[in-house]
């Protein structure tokens, strides 16, 4: 059987936000699959900010994404033909092979990891259940370390990182402000995922409400953003304080990323400093499916609730990921294959 794949290749690198041009679409087709192969028919594709920086051809924690080469992506689908002992037809798999509508992969291969049966929408698994949700677990335990009673800032609370740090923290007894953008967003985060708090950036004086909001100074606070929001942190951080710092989106367009200034400018002129580093959930790889089953399971009792951005139809990945870095997406941003 013939299956056409269509695939977003990376065709040429950007400067600021990435444009249509960036991408070219292309038509593949598979006919059949090897020993030890697997087929899988994709359903959604997560789309995610740190895409914006593989777009670039600069040093960073992870090689660039190639020209020429589909842009680089985490999907989920279900496995429509298999050649292999560790996959069925029917199997549920979750693949970190890029923007394409059908990946052909060795059963062995790293970036392939099984779903586990259960009434979980799929989409989760790329979404709380998936990178953004480990992201969110390994940070906020591994160099965040919370411990009941502290105060966590968490900026872009409402996104797919963000709500998990948030709704983990009430969990473990801290006390959680959220900074996001928007009253349907701050209204979200407050009322409906239970933080403490949560200051609209775009309408509110953010210095004089940080202060209101965290009498006691901040004890971790979680990077997503940079810019304007990290210096408003910066003076309120308590001695002993702890910054995963996840990523900067505010600063992701940049034409010159050697130029501008970052959480490590701003965290690192404070006396004393606070313990801060970058990290990548890859670090704790070995734990992936042990952090899954737990957040799984804070899911399934309603612990954890989640918000979803879903577009549909592929050819729309490029907007889609123009609307995750202006902020226009709510929640997980997915596109619907």
């Amino acid at each position: 059987m013939n299956y056409k794949n269509m695939q977003w290749l990376l065709d040429k690198r950007p400067t600021g936000m990435p444009e249509n041009e960036c991408w070219k679409l292309n038509e593949d087709e598979i006919s059949e699959i090897g020993k030890n192969e697997i087929l899988i028919e994709v359903k959604y594709l997560s789309i995610d900010p740190y895409m914006r920086g593989r777009m670039n051809d600069s040093k960073s924690y992870a090689a660039p994404a190639k020209l020429g080469e589909p842009m680089t992506g985490e999907t989920v689908g279900v496995v429509v033909e298999s050649n292999s002992n560790l996959f069925e037809v029917g199997d549920k798999v979750c693949a970190h092979k890029g923007w394409q509508t059908y990946i052909r992969a060795k059963d062995t291969d790293p970036a392939l990891m099984k779903v586990p049966k259960g009434d979980i929408k799929l989409s989760a698994y790329l979404g709380t259940l998936g990178m953004p949700g480990r992201t969110a677990y390994f940070g906020l335990n591994r160099v965040g370390k919370p411990k009941s009673g502290e105060t966590i800032v968490v900026s872009a609370a409402s996104g797919a990182v963000g709500t998990v740090v948030g709704q983990l923290g009430k969990e473990y007894g801290c006390r959680v402000i959220g900074i996001a953008g928007g009253p349907e967003k701050c209204s979200f985060v407050k009322d409906e995922l239970k933080f403490d708090h949560c200051i609209d950036y775009k309408a509110e004086n953010l210095d004089e409400e940080l202060k209101k909001a965290c009498p006691n100074g901040i004890d971790i606070y979680f990077e997503n953003v940079g810019g304007a929001v990290t210096r408003a942190i910066a003076p309120l951080l308590n001695d002993g304080a702890r910054v995963p710092v996840c990523g900067f989106i505010s600063q992701y367009n940049a034409e010159d990323m050697m130029k501008v200034e970052t959480p490590f400018h701003v965290l690192g002129a404070l006396d004393p400093k606070p313990e801060h580093r970058f990290f990548v959930v890859t670090e704790w790889m070995d734990e992936w499916q042990a952090a899954t089953k737990e957040l799984s399971q804070l899911v399934k009792d309603n612990k954890i609730i989640y918000r979803e951005t879903i577009t549909k139809d592929f050819v729309n990945a490029p907007q889609a990921l123009r609307d995750v870095l202006t902020g226009k997406n709510f929640g997980k941003q997915l596109i619907e294959v």
